[in-house]
């Protein structure tokens, strides 16, 4: 069978003759994925293996049984395939299709890639995380090892040019495809309406309107294929098939193939059909626009799945499913001016993604700064320090970002960081063949059922028959045999949370509510569970899979925990927490003493024995925050602060005071656990300290401490006074006073409070000469009225100041 690509083929040919690089472009249908390898085993720099990388494993499998087909011969002999959970080769393989996380462990296992002459790199536009480090992975080693090996980079899109100056301005074959009429419908959906509805409504229709060909119909994810399925049940003359990353192997070769009985199939897929392989009979896409994908979430630390508009270039490769073998219909559930609003393209994973396990490797290779190796999109230096510091906390990586033994010991398993470290630590609690389980169920959604409960999952799925299970089961003992481990027999239920827990040790959580439904996590993430679910009348849970916003995550997947597991587990990460505050009700400190895992308290109480330093810190931030009034100034302390503050003096003002706090209190602080305790007279002593000699006679001309009366008396100054400073002065102390008091530099006014000879307030004046010009005449008759024996002069101004009774003054000697 003649295919598009077979026009290009001799130029490919030609240029990997005399050059180790190459890119092909071809569009999807060209025939790039079955014919290039075959095409290359006859060349004479080929005497080894061919490795064709895949992005899925459906693919994977696909590509290798269509081209063992074209072949003649049965899958796992000259051609085969290998994938987590299935392989399918042999002694005689010579193409081998593999997924890109199994290439990234074989280059690691083995960075000459012996025996390997050509790695072709397939559907690298989409850009995944696995591939674009598999590629700088294998660039590498091309330029350190092996520049014999040959790397083609096969692309569906025009971005050649990118991949070309990546590897060395490697030459660029473009084939031109096969083109079939494709008519485009966009028959739109309600916005409030399911998409399980629209969408089958649109299967229904398309079924009436196009009298032939199979319908391949993209939907987000599992849960709306299934509600679909439910809502097309018994649809005349209809098959339905589901094609998704979960199904077993047969039900996903049903999909791809035609019906052998004459039926129309109606394939209800996830986004795995977008790319990599051909879906024989399909002239009918209906695109439901949505894609489900993960997101990583880097405040909360966390993958989680978010439903989505698909990409203008997804929904152009969906489209293109429906003309791959014929004239097409594409039907889309969104009104034509909506396209304009999808993004055009899917982000790279590497910008978006958890970069762990990326650094973790890059560590095993040999390389502390992925910068260094050849990227399309270098991966962005925030996420990489995000990853040092989880690596960090694994024991995978050392203080200096080197990888240390456990790290290599993680990085040798075929699995995430996290899922490694587990596997390796519940080894040595004699629990590794139960953390191998534990990583197969966490890995493969389905497995076992869809229950919360990890523990329900497991004990289900160790009973569950079919091919799907039983590979499952074969993975997790090739991955117990890893680390040496026994299978596990008989387990408890909190020996799943014990592995769980590893894996992820911030996502261990305590329960918040009475109900269940809340819970408080390591990380200081807050979870929401089901409350109606046995395991919310747990304590603790081990949490392995969450979804949602950071906030409030949904656990998806969790098992049982003791707060005596999370002690033992982690002893080396508790802590004891001591904290002193003051109270500003009491005018002292509160001591308490908690004992803490991250976010999480698992007991706390007072502090008998709280620490001095910290009791001092404490009253010290508590007179920051709240101020210099909270100290026991004495009255001449505070004068003097007055009084300087007066002067133009900001030695002893709130804002120097305040600016070198934590130097001249603590001292004053030293034994005491209330600021009420400190010696009033050492507060003044400090005082005294901060003026220099000029500083304080400048106090004391500016503003001085009192008034000295005519009469030889002494006031204290209030400085403090609303209207400024103020004396309070017998009146009778002024007399032969012609001029009011004035202090400062500016001549201020001396504010006067008048008293009578017993105290009593007669008047206040700024004023003197205006008070014995004014009202002194009224103030003095009432005056002699109630003290006669007083003198009471009619001219104050001209009288002699005196404190003493007219008998009194008549006494004293001339």
């Amino acid at each position: 069978m003649s295919l598009p690509i077979h026009a290009v083929l001799p130029d490919l040919l030609a240029v990997l003759r005399v050059g180790s690089n190459a890119v092909l472009v071809a569009p999807p249908g060209a025939g790039k994925t079955t014919a290039v390898a075959p095409a290359l085993l006859s060349e004479p720099w080929c005497d080894g293996q061919i490795l064709l990388l895949s992005p899925r494993r459906l693919a994977a499998r696909a590509a290798a049984e269509r081209m063992a087909e074209l072949a003649g011969e049965a899958v796992g002999g000259t051609i085969g395939y290998a994938t987590r959970m299935d392989s399918r080769r042999s002694a005689h393989t010579r193409i081998l299709v593999i997924t890109e996380g199994i290439f990234r462990n074989r280059i690691q296992d083995d960075p000459e890639l012996s025996g390997i002459s050509a790695v072709l790199f397939d559907e690298v536009h989409e850009r995944s995380l696995d591939s674009d480090f598999g590629l700088a992975l294998a660039l590498d080693a091309q330029a350190a090892l092996r520049p014999d090996l040959r790397l083609v980079a096969m692309s569906a899109t025009l971005d050649g040019g990118r991949f070309s100056a990546l590897m060395h301005d490697a030459p660029v074959v473009e084939s031109e495809g096969r083109s079939y009429p494709l008519d485009l419908r966009h028959i739109g959906r309600r916005a409030e309406s399911r998409i399980e509805d629209e969408m089958a409504a649109a299967i229904r229709r398309a079924m009436t309107d196009e009298e032939e060909g199979d319908i391949l119909a993209f939907l987000p994810g599992v849960a709306e294929i299934e509600r679909t399925a439910e809502r097309i049940e018994g649809l005349p003359g209809a098959l339905v098939h589901r094609l998704h990353g979960s199904l077993e192997p047969a039900a996903q070769r049903a999909a791809i193939r035609a019906d052998t009985g004459g039926k129309r199939k109606v394939i209800l897929a996830t986004s795995i059909a977008e790319t990599s392989l051909t879906i024989d009979g399909v002239r009918i896409v209906i695109d439901s626009g949505l894609a489900r994908r993960p997101r990583y979430d880097r405040s909360a630390g966390l993958t989680r799945l978010v439903t989505e508009k698909a990409s203008q270039a997804a929904a152009t490769q969906r489209a293109g499913r429906a003309a791959r073998q014929g004239p097409g219909i594409a039907y889309r559930l969104w009104e034509a001016a909506a396209t304009s609003g999808m993004p055009p393209f899917d982000p790279p994973e590497i910008v978006e993604s958890d970069l762990s396990s990326l650094l973790l490797e890059c560590g095993e290779w040999g390389v502390n700064d992925p910068a260094t190796l050849r990227w399309i999109d270098p991966p962005p230096s925030a996420a990489l320090e995000e990853a040092r510091g989880r690596l960090g906390g694994l024991g995978a990586l050392d203080g200096e970002g080197r990888i240390t033994a456990h790290g290599r010991a993680i990085a040798r398993l075929p699995l995430e960081p996290r899922i490694a470290h587990m596997l390796v630590r519940a080894h040595e609690w004699e629990l590794g063949g139960l953390a191998a389980e534990i990583a197969v169920l966490h890995g493969e959604r389905g497995l076992g059922g869809p229950d919360v409960d990890l523990t329900t999952r497991l004990r289900r799925w160790r009973t569950e028959r079919g091919a799907r299970a039983e590979g499952a089961r074969q993975l997790a003992r090739r991955w117990a045999g890893l680390v040496e481990a026994k299978p596990t027999g008989s387990y408890d239920d909190v020996d799943v949370g014990r592995c769980l827990a590893l894996a992820f040790p911030d996502r261990v959580a305590k329960r918040r509510s009475t109900d269940g439904a809340d819970w408080t996590s390591v990380g200081g993430r807050g979870f929401r569970l089901d409350a109606a679910g046995a395991l919310a009348r747990e304590d603790w849970l081990a949490v392995g899979e969450v979804q949602g916003r950071a906030a409030g995550a949904r656990i998806l997947s969790a098992a049982p925990l003791t707060e005596a597991d999370v002690v033992a587990l982690f002893a080396d990460r508790i802590k004891v927490e001591r904290t002193v505050r003051y109270r500003g009700d009491t005018g002292g400190v509160e001591a308490l003493r908690q004992t803490r895992l991250g976010a999480v308290a698992l007991s706390s109480g007072g502090d008998d024995a709280p620490d001095p330093a910290m009791i001092v810190a404490a009253l010290v931030q508590g007179v920051q925050e709240s101020g210099l009034n909270l100290l026991p100034w004495s009255a001449r302390a505070s004068a003097l602060r007055q009084r300087a503050a007066f002067a133009g003096l900001d030695a002893l003002g709130d804002t120097a005071l305040l600016a070198d706090l934590d130097e001249w209190l603590p001292p004053l602080l030293a034994g005491k656990r209330r600021l009420s305790d400190i010696d009033a007279s050492a507060l003044s002593n400090l005082l005294d300290l901060r003026l220099g000699w000029d500083e304080r006679k400048r106090i004391d001309a500016l503003a001085p401490e009192s008034f000295t009366s005519p009469a030889g008396s002494h006031h204290a100054i209030d400085y403090a006074a609303p209207g400024g400073p103020e004396v309070d002065v017998r009146v009778q102390a002024l007399f032969g006073l012609a001029e009011h008091p004035c202090i400062g530099q500016g001549r201020i006014p001396l504010r006067l409070n008048l008293t009578s000879p017993a105290g009593r307030p007669i008047q206040t004046t700024s004023d003197l000469p205006g008070f014995w010009r004014g009202s002194w005449g009224e103030v003095a008759k009432e005056m002699r009225g109630r003290y006669p024996r007083h003198p009471w002069p009619d001219d104050p101004a001209a009288a002699s100041a005196t404190l003493r009774t007219k008998r009194a003054d008549a006494r004293r000697p001339g």
